[in-house]
C-alpha cells in the first residue's frame, strides 16, 4: 500500500510490552487516557501495563467504548491471519473494489485501536491483542460479528487424511502425502479468485442457493444422514465442511470469495449526521427555554412547600410508595413520572433527603435555604449541573428490577451508571446542529448506536437502555429549559462547554415548518469530552451568567380582579409570593399565575398573625389596579369572625363571650363526634386534642382560633421541618474516572522508572550469577555497603532491591551520593527524587552494565 510503518522496521516489536515500551510519554498518555482502569492502581512497569491491558475485562471494556468502524476494523483483524498486512486488512474491509471512503476513514480507525493498544505491531505486521481475538474470533458457541466461519485449517482438524484426499480429488487438485499439505492446496483454491469461480461455475443451481443463505452468516447449517445432490456436491469439495454429527459449516475462505473479500456485508466508516427535525430562530428558543428555567425552579418549590411540615414516609426498603408519589403529582398538577423526575431532581441536587428519625419521612434538607436564597439563574444552574452528572434515572421509576421488585421514586436501584455519558453525548450532537435547530430523533439515536455499536451477551438490553436513556434526555432537558422546542439553548450549549454552532451553517428562519428541507449537518466522529469536576464547574457557573439576561425581572405588583382572584403576570419578587401564597390559592399556572382568595385561605392568613389592617395594606401596596369591594368584604368578615371562639388544652375546651353562639356548637348534631359538654356559660370542655376540635368547628363554618395555656391567641405558622445536613447522592462510577494531567504524569514517570529498574543490564557480582526473570538482587549486607560505598566514588547507578516499612518489596535504580549512619543517601531514579534509605532494608544491590540506560 505504499504507507511507512508507525514503527520501525529495524526494532520491530516482538510483544505489546516491547510495542508500548517504544511509545513516547504523548502516546503513553493517551492510552491511560482512554483506558483509565489500568492504572488503578498504578502498574510496576510496562510489562504488567501491558499485562493488564490483555487481561478480559479490560479489553472487554476497550471493545465497548469503540465506535462501530474502530470496531469493524477490530472485527477484521479478528479473522485475518495473525499478523496481518495493512493492505489485507484494509481488503477485508473494502473487499476486491476498494471504497475510497473506507479507504480514507482507516488511518483513523487503526490509530483509535494502536492507541487503545488493542492493536500494536507495524503496518507490515499488524496484530490484534490475543484477547481481544478470543473475544471476537467466530466460535460455534459464539459466532463472529461478522458472520464468518472458521478457517479450512480450524474445520478440518481432526479429519481423517483419506477423507481429506478425496475433497481434494473431487476439487480437482493432485494428492498430497501428508494432510497439513492437503489442508494449504484446498486453502490455496479457495483464495484463488480464478479457480474458485470456474469451481463454482459448474456448482447446481441448488448448491449455490445454500451458499448464498449461509454467506453473510450465520456460516452454520444443518445436513441429514443422507444429504441431497447439491449439498453432497459442496461436502465433496469441501465448500461445506462437517463441525459435528448434523451440522456443517462454510469455511471463512469460501465465504470471503462469495463475499468479494469483504468481512462485513456494509462497512460503515462514516458516522451517520444528525439531521433537523424543525428549526426555531435561537430568541424564540432561548425565550422558550428561559420560561422552562422558571417553570422549573416554581416546580422544585411548590414540591418542597408541599413537604415543609414533613413529607411522605420513607418505605422499607427506601422510596416513595406509589400512593404518596400519586399524591406528588397531584399537587403538582403534573403525571406521575414527570413528578417522580422532579422529586428525583431535587434529591440529585441535595434539596431533598429522609430525615433519619425513627418515623422516617422526607424533608427538604438546610441546603434548600441556602438554595432558595440564590439568584435564579444560580438556582438554575445547580439543578441543571445536578441532572447532567447525576447517575440517577427517573424514567425507570414504576419499573422493576432484576429480582421484579417495583423500582420507586427516592428508592434504591435507580442508578445507572451510563446516564451522565448518555446525556452528555445528546446535548452534545445538539451542540453540532445549527443554532435553533430541533434534531430528528432516529438520527440522533442512529448517530448513537454508531458510537457505542455495544457488544456481548446484554447488547439488547444495555442498548434498549441507552435508546431509553436518550429518550429521557430529550424529555427531561426541555422540563428543565437546557432546551427550547427541542433545541439547544443557549445556556445548555454552556452547560456543557460547547462553543457556537458552525458559522458555514446559519440558522434557518423559524418559519421553516416540519415539511420543508432543512440543512444536513455532517461532521467528523469527533466527541466534545467529558468535562473535569472543575471545568464543569466553570461550565455551570457560565451557564448561568448566560441564564441571567434571559430571565424577566421578578414583579413586585399583582392585578386584583373583581371575582376574587389575582394575577401575577410573571414571576413575583420573593417576600410578595410568600405573603400571596398564604393569603390566597394557586388556581392555575404558566406564564401568568392565578391566585383565588377563599375564606380558608384569608383564615390562614390570619392564623399566620396578619391581622385585618395588615391584608388591607398588603393588598392596597401590591394591587395595580384598585382592591375590589368584594375583597375587602371577605378580609373583613372572616376577620370579624376569626377569634371569637378560643380553643385550648383541657383535653381541650371552647370559651366564648358570646354563650349564644356556645349553645348553638351543642346543638348542631356536626359537633356529636367532638364530646363537648358546657362546663360555664362562656366554656365548652371537648374530649378531643385541640387540633381535632379546630379541624371540628372549621368544617361547621365557624372560625376559631387556637389559644395558650395563658389565654394568648397561638399564631400558627407552618414549621419548616428540616432534615440534618445531608449531602447529595453521589454519581455511581462506569469505571474509574479519567485520569487528569498531573496524574497521567506521575503515573508515566512511575511506570518508566520501574521498568527501567526492571529491565536495565546488570553486573553479575563477583562469585553470583545474574538475577533471572526481573528479581531483585540478593547481597550479604558487607557486600552491598562496600557496593554502595564504591558507588558513591564512581558515581554509578545501582539497581536495588527494596523493603519498605510496610513490607512492600520494590525494585529500584537509584545513584548513591553519600553513607553514613546506616543510611544511603542516593537520587532515585524511579521517584526522581534525592531519597534516604536504610541500608538494613536493601535485600540486595547489582551494578547496571555499562550499556545500560
Amino acid at each position: 500500500m505504499g504507507r511507512m510503518s508507525t514503527e520501525e522496521k529495524s526494532a520491530a516489536p516482538r510483544s505489546l510490552a516491547e510495542a508500548l515500551r517504544a511509545r513516547d510519554d504523548a502516546s503513553l498518555a493517551a492510552l491511560l487516557r482512554s483506558r483509565p482502569d489500568l492504572i488503578t492502581p498504578v502498574p510496576t512497569d510496562l510489562t504488567q501495563l501491558a499485562t493488564r491491558a490483555g487481561t478480559r475485562a479490560s479489553v472487554l471494556r476497550a471493545l465497548e467504548h469503540l465506535d462501530r468502524f474502530a470496531l469493524q476494523t477490530a472485527e477484521a483483524l479478528a479473522v485475518a491471519a495473525d499478523p496481518a498486512t495493512y493492505g489485507e486488512l484494509l481488503g477485508l474491509l473494502a473487499g476486491d473494489d476498494p471504497d475510497p471512503v473506507v479507504a480514507g476513514a482507516l488511518p483513523r480507525a487503526l490509530g483509535v485501536l494502536r492507541t487503545r493498544a488493542l492493536v500494536w505491531g507495524g503496518d507490515d505486521r499488524l496484530r490484534l491483542v490475543r484477547t481481544a481475538r478470543e473475544l471476537l474470533a467466530p466460535s460455534p458457541q459464539h459466532p463472529s460479528p461478522t458472520g464468518l466461519g472458521p478457517t479450512v485449517r480450524e474445520a478440518t482438524a481432526g479429519m481423517s487424511p483419506g477423507r481429506l484426499q478425496e475433497i481434494l480429488a473431487a476439487a480437482g487438485l493432485p494428492s498430497t502425502h501428508d494432510p497439513v499439505s492437503a489442508v494449504a492446496a484446498l486453502t490455496g483454491l479457495f483464495t484463488d479468485r480464478t479457480r474458485m469461480a470456474a469451481l463454482l461455475a459448474d456448482a447446481p443451481a441448488d448448491a449455490r442457493e445454500v451458499l448464498s443463505r449461509l454467506v453473510w452468516g450465520p456460516p452454520y447449517g444443518q445436513v441429514t444422514h443422507d444429504p441431497a445432490a447439491h449439498l453432497r456436491w459442496l461436502l465433496d469439495r469441501g465448500l461445506l465442511l462437517p463441525t459435528a454429527p448434523g451440522t456443517v459449516v462454510l469455511p471463512r475462505e469460501v465465504a470471503l470469495h462469495l463475499r468479494a473479500g469483504r468481512a462485513h456485508r456494509t462497512p460503515e466508516p462514516v458516522a451517520p449526521p444528525v439531521t433537523a427535525a424543525a428549526a426555531h430562530r435561537p430568541q424564540v428558543v432561548d425565550a422558550t427555554a428561559a420560561g422552562q428555567a422558571l417553570a422549573a425552579l416554581a416546580m422544585v418549590e411548590e414540591l418542597l412547600k408541599e413537604w415543609d411540615e414533613g413529607g411522605p414516609a420513607v418505605l422499607r426498603a427506601g422510596g416513595l410508595s406509589v400512593r404518596d408519589l400519586k399524591r406528588t403529582a397531584v399537587a403538582l398538577d403534573v403525571s406521575e413520572p414527570v413528578a417522580a423526575f422532579w422529586v428525583e431532581l431535587a434529591y440529585a441536587a441535595g434539596l431533598v433527603a429522609s430525615d433519619g428519625e425513627a418515623d422516617e419521612r422526607y424533608a427538604a434538607t438546610p441546603a434548600y435555604d441556602e438554595w432558595r436564597e440564590l439568584p435564579a439563574e444560580q438556582r438554575w444552574a445547580r439543578l441543571a449541573e445536578a441532572w447532567l452528572l447525576g447517575t440517577r434515572t427517573p424514567g425507570l421509576v414504576g419499573g422493576r428490577d432484576a429480582k421484579d421488585r417495583t423500582l420507586s421514586a427516592l428508592g434504591p436501584g435507580l442508578d445507572r451508571s451510563a446516564a451522565p455519558e448518555v446525556r452528555h453525548r445528546v446535548l452534545a450532537l445538539l451542540a453540532r446542529l445549527p443554532e435553533g435547530a430541533a434534531p430528528d430523533t432516529e438520527s440522533l439515536l442512529a448517530r448513537l448506536r454508531w458510537e457505542r455499536p455495544l457488544r456481548g451477551p446484554r447488547r439488547d438490553e444495555t442498548d434498549d437502555l441507552r435508546t431509553r436513556l436518550a429518550h429521557w434526555t430529550l424529555q427531561e432537558a426541555e422540563l428543565l429549559g437546557v432546551t427550547g422546542r427541542g433545541a439547544l439553548s443557549a445556556p445548555g450549549r454552556a452547560l456543557i462547554g460547547a462553543g457556537p454552532a458552525a458559522p458555514e451553517e446559519p440558522a434557518p428562519e423559524d418559519a421553516a415548518g416540519p415539511g420543508d428541507k432543512l440543512p444536513v449537518h455532517r461532521h467528523a466522529p469527533v466527541t466534545l469530552p467529558v468535562l473535569s469536576p472543575a471545568e464543569q464547574a466553570v461550565a455551570t457557573a457560565a451557564a448561568a451568567r448566560v441564564l441571567g439576561p434571559l430571565l424577566p425581572e421578578p414583579l413586585d405588583h399583582v392585578l386584583l380582579q373583581a371575582d376574587l382572584t389575582a394575577v401575577a403576570p410573571g414571576p413575583l419578587e420573593r417576600p410578595l409570593a410568600e405573603v400571596l401564597g398564604v393569603l390566597a390559592d394557586v388556581e392555575s399556572k404558566g406564564g401568568a399565575t392565578v391566585y383565588r382568595f377563599t375564606p380558608g385561605s384569608v383564615r390562614r392568613a390570619l392564623d399566620a398573625g396578619r391581622t385585618a389592617a395588615d391584608l388591607h395594606a398588603f393588598l392596597a401596596a401590591h394591587s395595580r389596579t384598585p382592591v375590589p369591594q368584594p375583597l375587602t368584604y371577605l378580609i373583613d368578615d372572616v376577620a370579624r369572625r376569626h377569634g371569637r371562639l378560643r380553643v385550648g388544652a383541657a383535653s381541650a375546651y371552647v370559651r366564648c363571650d358570646d354563650d349564644a353562639t356556645l349553645g348553638e356548637i351543642l346543638a348542631d348534631r356536626r359537633a356529636a363526634g367532638l364530646g363537648l359538654r358546657r362546663l360555664a356559660p362562656t366554656v365548652l370542655a371537648a374530649g378531643t386534642d385541640p387540633g381535632t376540635l379546630l379541624d371540628g368547628l372549621r368544617a361547621m363554618g365557624f372560625a376559631p382560633a387556637a389559644e395558650s395555656a395563658h389565654g394568648d391567641v397561638l399564631v400558627t405558622r407552618a414549621d419548616a421541618r428540616r432534615t440534618p445536613p445531608r449531602t447529595a447522592p453521589e454519581p455511581v462510577p462506569d469505571g474509574p474516572p479519567a485520569p487528569d494531567d498531573a496524574l497521567l504524569a506521575a503515573a508515566i514517570r512511575a511506570i518508566r522508572a520501574g521498568d527501567l529498574a526492571a529491565t536495565a543490564p546488570r553486573k553479575p557480582g563477583p562469585g553470583t550469577a545474574p538475577p533471572a526473570g526481573g528479581e531483585p538482587p540478593r547481597t550479604g549486607a558487607a557486600e552491598t555497603l562496600a557496593t554502595v560505598q564504591a558507588a558513591v566514588l564512581t558515581g554509578a547507578s545501582l539497581w536495588i532491591g527494596y523493603v519498605n516499612a510496610e513490607g512492600a518489596a520494590t525494585q529500584r535504580v537509584i545513584a548513591p551520593v553519600r553513607v553514613e549512619g546506616g543510611f544511603v543517601t542516593a537520587y532515585d531514579h524511579t521517584a526522581d527524587e534525592v531519597r534516604t534509605y536504610p541500608l538494613h532494608r536493601i535485600t540486595g544491590v547489582a551494578e547496571l552494565a555499562d550499556d545500560a540506560g
